[in-house]
This record gives C-alpha cells, sequence and structure tokens, in this order.
C-alpha cells in the first residue's frame, strides 16, 4: 500500500491526539478520581498507537504502547494518580510529540526512549510512589458501582429512545464456585444472546484473570422483559442470584445528540478498524441529517486562493475606475454587481482563513504547569474566549510573544506563595489570558494579580541604562513609565534564570506585534497586578486604507492608524525643539512632512492650509502633512520583494484601479 498518501493526515491527526492527551491530563490532575477522563485519554493513545504502527513508525508505537499500560493500570485502579506519575506521562508525551515533528520535517520519527520506557515500566510495576496494592487489595478496591463517559450515556441515551431497557445487572456467584471466569464467561454467552453488554464492573480482563471476590455487575441493553433475564441467568449453573436494576434516571442532563464529522480525507487504514468497533457497541447509529460536514484543507491551497482574490480586487478597482471614467450607465450597473459579489465572496474566503486562537492557546495549560513548578510558585491559568478566530498567518506568528508574556507574567508578576499570604492574597495567583474581537481587531489580554510594576524600580534601571535621562523621568506617567519594559535591551530581573533576565523578550514581542500591524501596551497597578493588552488586525493581506497624493505620488495610510484627518491653518502650527507641532483636541502633536521623509521631488513652498492626517500608536500621536486626499479604498498589500527589504516607514505596495502602485505607508515607524 502506498502510505506517502496518508501521511499528512497522519501529522495532522497526531498532533491532535497528542493535544487531547496533553489537555485531558491537566484535568486529570485535578480530577484524579474521574475515570472518564482516563477513558478519553486512553481512547486518544490507542488510536495513536494504532496510526502509528500502521505506518510503520515503531518507535512511536511502542512509546505509545509502553504509555497506554500505565494508563490502563490507572482505569484499572492499580496506580494511584499522582504529581510523580503525570511527569512522566507528560515527559513521555514530549518525545512522542518531538517523534511526530521529526515525522513531519521529513525524517524517520525514530528517537532514543531508553530512559523514558524504563520509567513507564517502573510506574506499571508499582515502583513509583504508591506501591501496587496486593492481590487481596485489588478484590476490596472494586466498587460495583457504575460509571459511565460521555460516549456510554449517548449510547443509553439514544437507545432508551428506540425502545431498549437499559439494566443493571449484579450477579453473585456461589463461594464454592472453583472456576470464575468460566462462569463469567458462560454468563455473557447467555445475555449476549439477548442484547448487548457495553460495561462491566470489574472490566473484561480482569474477570478473565479472576480478579474479582464472587460477584460482578454487567449494564445491558436489551428489548427482552427484566424477569426473563433474571431467569435466563439463573439457569447458568453455580450463580447463586441475580439483581437487576432498570436505569432509568437521566444518566446527565449534557447529553445531546452525537453529531458526526464528515472528514473528506483518505481514512488511514486502523481508523477504519477503530471506527467499526465502535460502531458495532452501539445499537443505534446516529441521524446523518444531523452530521456536520467539514474538510480539511492545507493552507497552501488556502493562500493560492486568497493570492488569486487578491489580483480579482485589483482587477476590480480598475474596472470600477474605467466605469467611472466612461460613464456607462449598464457598464456601471455590472461592475457594481460584480463589486456586491465579489464582496461577499471576499468575507467567504477570509472567512476560511480564520482559525481560532485556541490552536495557540491549548499549549500553554501544560507551559505554565511546568513552569509554576520550576518556579515553586502556585499558578491557576483561565483561558477565555479562546473560540475567537484570527487569520491563519497571525495566528502562526503570535506564539512566541504571547509565550514570553505569560512567562513574564509568571515569573515578575505573580509572588512566591509566602509572600501572597503575607500581603493578604490567596496563595494561587491567577493568570488570566482573554481574547475578544472589537471591530476589525482581536484583542488578547494577559492579566495577572501579582506585584504589579514598581515604578521606582523601571525608572532607576531605565536610567542606568541610558534608555531615559532622569529629567524626562520625573514627568513620567505610571503608565508611561510601566511601558518602558519594552525598550531594548531593558530587564529587571535581579538574576538571570531560564525563565528571564538576559534583557530579551519583551522588546521582542513589541517588534513582533508591530510588525503583524498591531500594538502592545500595558497597564499596571502596583500591588495588584498587570495587564498586557495587544490589539491586531483580523487579516493581513486586504486592508482598507485613505489615498493621499503628494506631487504626483499617490501613498495608502491605513485606516487602522488613522484618528482622523484634518485642515490646518499655517498660523496655527506652532514650534517647540525646532519640531513643528499642532494643539490637537488640547494634545501637543508633532507635525510630519511626508514630503521630506520620502524625498518627494519638486520644491516644498509653504501653504497657507495644510492638509494632515492624525495617525496613533498607543498613546503616541502624530500628524502627516500630504498635499491632498483621494479617498478611501480597499487595497490588497503586497510586499516588495527580497530586493527591497528595510525600506524605512513602508509596509508594502499596493497596484490601483488605474494601474498606478501605491506605496503603503507604516504610520508606526514614523511616531517616535
Amino acid at each position: 500500500m502506498e502510505m506517502a498518501q496518508y501521511l499528512e493526515v497522519f501529522i495532522e491527526e497526531s498532533k491532535e491526539h497528542l493535544q487531547n492527551i496533553n489537555d485531558q491530563l491537566l484535568v486529570l490532575e485535578k480530577e484524579s478520581s474521574n475515570l472518564a477522563i482516563v477513558n478519553e485519554i486512553f481512547r486518544s493513545a490507542h488510536t495513536l498507537k494504532g496510526m502509528s504502527a500502521t505506518m510503520g513508525f515503531d518507535d512511536l508505537a511502542n512509546l505509545t504502547h509502553m504509555m497506554e499500560n500505565v494508563l490502563d493500570a490507572i482505569r484499572n485502579q492499580k496506580i494511584i494518580v499522582t504529581t510523580s506519575v503525570l511527569d512522566v506521562v507528560f515527559d513521555s508525551i514530549d518525545d512522542l510529540e518531538a517523534m511526530v515533528q521529526s515525522i513531519a520535517n521529513g525524517g524517520d520519527g525514530k528517537r532514543d526512549v531508553t530512559e523514558i520506557v524504563a520509567r513507564l515500566e517502573k510506574i506499571e510495576h508499582g515502583e513509583s510512589d504508591k506501591e501496587l496494592p496486593n492481590e487481596e487489595e485489588k478484590v476490596e478496591q472494586h466498587s460495583l458501582t457504575l460509571q459511565y463517559d460521555d460516549f456510554e450515556q449517548t449510547v443509553i441515551a439514544q437507545s432508551k429512545e428506540q425502545g431498549f431497557h437499559v439494566f443493571e445487572v449484579t450477579v453473585q456467584l456461589q463461594s464454592s464456585c472453583l472456576l470464575k471466569a468460566a462462569r463469567v464467561y458462560m454468563v455473557f454467552e447467555v445475555v449476549e444472546q439477548i442484547g448487548e453488554v457495553i460495561k462491566s464492573v470489574p472490566d473484561v480482563q480482569q474477570l478473565e484473570e479472576e480478579k474479582f471476590d464472587y460477584e460482578f455487575r454487567i449494564t445491558l441493553l436489551t428489548k427482552v422483559e427484566q424477569e426473563e433475564v433474571k431467569q435466563r441467568i439463573l439457569k447458568v449453573s453455580e450463580v447463586a442470584d441475580v439483581e437487576i436494576q432498570e436505569v432509568s434516571h437521566a444518566l446527565s442532563s449534557e447529553v445531546e445528540e452525537t453529531q458526526i464529522e464528515v472528514v473528506a480525507e483518505p481514512t488511514l487504514p486502523t481508523e477504519v478498524n477503530n471506527k467499526q468497533e465502535t460502531q458495532s457497541t452501539q445499537p443505534v447509529q446516529q441521524k446523518s441529517q444531523a452530521a456536520q460536514k467539514t474538510i480539511r484543507v492545507n493552507i497552501d491551497r488556502l493562500d493560492s486562493l486568497m493570492n488569486l482574490f487578491e489580483e480579482l480586487v485589483i482587477d476590480r478597482g480598475r474596472l470600477e475606475q474605467i466605469s467611472k471614467d466612461l460613464n456607462n450607465s449598464e457598464l456601471h450597473e455590472t461592475v457594481e454587481r460584480m463589486s456586491r459579489i465579489s464582496s461577499d465572496l471576499q468575507n467567504i474566503i477570509l472567512n476560511m482563513r480564520m482559525v481560532p486562537v485556541e490552536t495557540v492557546f491549548n499549549r500553554f495549560p501544560r507551559m505554565v504547569r511546568q513552569l509554576a513548578k520550576d518556579l515553586g510558585k502556585k499558578i491557576n491559568l483561565e483561558i477565555i474566549g479562546a473560540e475567537t478566530e484570527l487569520d491563519r498567518t497571525v495566528i502562526d506568528e503570535i506564539g512566541d510573544p504571547l509565550v514570553h508574556l505569560l512567562r513574564n507574567s509568571i515569573d515578575h508578576g505573580v509572588e512566591m506563595p509566602e509572600i501572597r499570604e503575607q500581603n493578604g492574597k490567596k496563595a494561587e495567583g491567577t493568570v488570566r489570558l482573554k481574547a475578544y474581537h472589537s471591530g476589525n481587531y482581536v484583542f488578547i489580554d494577559i492579566e495577572d494579580d501579582g506585584a504589579g510594576i514598581n515604578r521606582d524600580k523601571v525608572l532607576k534601571k531605565a536610567i542606568s541604562k541610558g534608555i531615559i535621562t532622569e529629567q524626562a523621568a520625573a514627568n513620567l506617567t505610571d503608565k508611561q513609565a510601566s511601558e518602558l519594559i519594552f525598550a531594548s535591551g531593558f530587564s529587571t530581573a535581579d538574576k538571570i534564570s531560564d525563565v528571564s533576565g538576559r534583557g530579551v523578550g519583551l522588546d521582542v514581542v513589541k517588534n513582533t506585534i508591530e510588525s503583524l500591524g498591531g500594538t502592545v501596551s500595558v497597564d499596571s497597578k502596583e500591588g495588584y497586578g498587570s495587564i498586557f493588552s495587544i490589539q491586531l488586525p483580523l487579516t493581513l493581506s486586504i486592508i482598507s486604507v485613505l489615498l493621499v497624493e503628494m506631487a504626483n505620488e499617490k501613498y495608502a495610510l491605513p485606516l487602522s492608524s488613522i484618528i482622523e484627518t484634518a485642515i490646518v491653518k499655517k498660523q496655527d502650527i506652532l514650534h517647540a525643539h525646532s519640531q513643528k507641532v499642532i494643539d490637537f483636541r488640547g494634545k501637543v502633536v508633532p507635525l510630519v512632512n511626508l514630503k521630506d521623509v520620502f524625498e518627494v521631488p519638486g520644491e516644498s513652498t509653504e501653504e497657507e492650509l495644510y492638509s494632515v492626517v492624525i495617525v496613533r500608536k498607543g498613546d503616541k500621536m502624530a500628524g502627516l502633512i500630504v498635499d491632498s486626499f483621494i479617498g478611501q479604498q480597499e487595497v490588497v498589500l503586497k510586499s516588495l520583494g527580497t530586493y527591497l527589504t528595510n525600506v524605512f516607514a513602508i509596509s508594502g505596495a499596493t497596484i490601483l484601479g488605474d494601474g498606478q502602485v501605491a506605496l503603503i505607508i507604516d504610520c508606526n515607524a514614523l511616531i517616535k
């Protein structure tokens, strides 16, 4: 069989299963007695093992198998869930992720996992913090309470809707019974002639190994009446008693109709088997009309589609210009209709590229857990708005900046537990990661309830680094002082550690966010905590701009940076520190003549009226002097290519409707 066609599917689904295992392990750490979580982890691990074996990645399959053994022991209550046990499982996940990444990079997925396998084997054999219970304890530990996971609850709910009885059957064998496993087999054979067993306590493996006293319980789906079920089981020799109770109460108020996700991609051979096995335990198939159909598309294809559409936007602008010049009513109507349709198409394509920020956020709980452990702190991470969507291009870039900010909040922000208690706070600090939409932007806030930013310490460090003078420092507001932590090379760490203190991080964060057309700011209150706020554009490829003219050249200013436009009289222009400024709504705003910045050919003349565009970067503003305003337009942002890199204050170019090229101005670069 040609496996290459399945490789991309394998890599994507392996990453999904590993992320699910990571997420569920974090939940299990808080709810160690919840066996439904263990079952969910086990299912993902089992599927990953089968896929790996089928694809020929033996090291990946073998390590997953060892991890599966540990999970099985937890599921069967042979191993107690402790932090040390989970640490080993997390370490094995790290190795599995490294193997999958190796395969994704074209490697063979091989890795030396001798050490982690040995650690897993120790846990499996009880050589961890908690010893394995002896045989007598194993028997005593088995509670005959049947607990159902979400899938089993769904099966039961749908079976009852279809007229099936759901019985919990308790079977008591005679104390003189010698071959308990044989009697269990006979009971199963009898009941499976009239229905289907979906669960047993103890589980089937333990029943086969006779690791139970003389009593066991099963959940049976059948259309046969209760008394007949009882009589059939009693006919099995050495069965002392049978108790049957119908499950009539609501198992869960949140059991909803299961939806099937249809993925239009090749299915791995083991997946087919797994799906068939799953379906065979379910007497009722889901309603196909309720199915939610999805398809996994390679991002390169979406990029190609986006590039083609960008060309269409350019041609649309050209047609609109021609229609305006010719003033033909029929042409005008056709172009208007095409504009409406292409606008709808644009929205659809942009939405297709949107990805929930969850794809970035879901790696943080594990990171925060390890970081808190390394620093000896107690941290509760709250994630809000993970479903908020961003363009895939932006998503790919914001991961590292968010890691820096989270690490900064945990290391510098949240205090040690004993210090927090001395200050009247809970020992456990809270870090809140929140994403939300506002207009054409997405905001991501990282908030902590830590010590906040010490103004005096920041100013002292900034002055010593030559970032600011003592005179200027005295006039800064608290917010402006806090913003100094984004300066290059700035760090308030008293000692260098693996977490922070090397003077890199927050300046990199700022540069990365601004390169995406976004902004980052901080607001802090000493003793109460800090909030870092990131503002990002929804998409980067098609933007709304204000077209302006200087001499015979046209330039585009992103609307996201513009506060407003104004006509300023010559007599209203003031001078401060050899800089032209204006009084804009009570604030002193410096003026920047774009003709001088871009060295536009032509003589500079003194005008009586100046056309000014007021732009903003965080709390700072500037007035850009242009010759005239042309109007608002949607344009396609194109890079300047590999030959024109690092051009000052130019972020790209666009082709206008009349075929001219207009440079897109980076307003952030013009504001000091």
